[in-house]
């Protein structure tokens, strides 16, 4: 099972339990790469973190002990390109997602750095890793009096145009805006003059979308919609996905065995075949997110990217005030 228990023991002797997941979320919370890189190497060398359920506030431990792999989220992964070398060499398996949006002019992710700089951020790690270990992900697609679904696809395309090459899929979603009471009240606190996605909207930046791919020839998937764009070669994506798994580590035993995964070889007389066996949809997710079950290790409230549109923090403040309590002192259990 992806998250059985076992008992570990800490820094001061004390011995507790922990899970002890096969596969890593690093994070959909919170972006580590971005700004915790050296607080995920320091706990990956101690072998476990500690983590605060967010919904409960009980604390729990988590072992890296049985760890196979670790998907890396992120708007700027470059903080973590020093510890490239040490991932390689410590961690049987990783891919990124990589969220490169451009809402430069807007300022709505006000702290990351400018979208130039991001491609060639894109294009550095993709050369180094291998482009299907980086996803392009825009997201999410934001709609505004200014930013129509035109203007939108404009910013998408020169994105595109650029680093289509180095990767091989696109990954996208439409803000949720009226279902996040967290977003909206972050929208509004900034004055956005935001427009709600409609699906005949989504219809046509979908249709659009699929004629300017073309020229790029991407997989195209979308995160956790529940609309059905299949029409325009468009899937429902599971950025914990366990196809790109068997795709890119099939060697991994352990991996493949908790992924049920059967694979019987190519030979003369066939190409071979993947047989799964197990069903591992995340049923912590929401219903229409095709993800796998993994074990995220990041914390709400502590991404200071400054994101207008931000799900996971509250406030700017309250995230620029516990990032502030981690530079003070990066050699924590948990990163708050």
């Amino acid at each position: 099972m992806q998250n059985k228990k076992q008992i570990i023991t800490l820094q001061d002797g004390l011995k507790v339990e922990a899970q002890v997941p096969i596969i890593i979320s690093a994070s959909r919370s919170t972006d580590i790469p971005a700004f915790y890189s050296a607080w995920f190497v320091s706990r990956w060398e101690k072998g476990y973190i500690k983590w605060t359920n967010p919904f409960n506030g009980q604390p729990l431990y988590v072992s890296f002990k049985n760890t196979r792999l670790v998907v890396f989220w992120t708007k700027n992964p470059r903080p973590m390109f020093k510890h490239l070398d040490y991932l390689d060499k410590n961690i049987p398996n990783y891919y990124f997602q990589f969220s490169l949006n451009d809402y430069d002019k807007e300022r709505y992710e006000a702290k990351v750095p400018s979208v130039e700089s991001r491609i060639k951020t894109f294009k550095e790690l993709s050369q180094r890793l291998g482009k299907k270990r980086v996803v392009w992900r825009y997201d999410p697609l934001i709609l505004t009096k200014d930013i129509d679904v035109n203007e939108l696809l404009r910013r998408v395309e020169n994105i595109g145009n650029q680093i289509h090459e180095f990767t091989e899929k696109l990954v996208f979603s439409f803000v949720d805006i009226s279902i996040y009471k967290k977003v909206q009240s972050n929208l509004n606190k900034e004055n956005v003059p935001y427009i709600e996605w409609t699906e005949e909207l989504m219809e046509e930046f979908a249709s659009k979308l699929c004629n300017i791919n073309k020229s790029w020839g991407l997989h195209l998937g979308t995160c956790s919609e529940k609309i059905d764009l299949d029409k325009y070669g468009i899937v429902h994506n599971k950025c914990i996905d366990d196809d790109l798994m068997i795709d890119l580590f099939s060697e991994d035993k352990e991996l493949m065995d908790f992924l049920g995964v059967e694979i019987t070889p190519a030979d003369l007389f066939s190409d071979g075949e993947v047989i799964k066996t197990k069903k591992l949809k995340d049923k912590g997710q929401r219903e229409d997110c095709g993800c796998i079950m993994a074990k995220d290790i990041g914390a709400y409230n502590t991404c200071p990217h400054e994101c207008n549109y931000c799900y996971a923090n509250a406030s700017k403040e309250i995230a620029k005030k516990n990032y502030q309590n981690y530079l003070n002192d990066k050699n924590k259990e948990s990163i708050v």
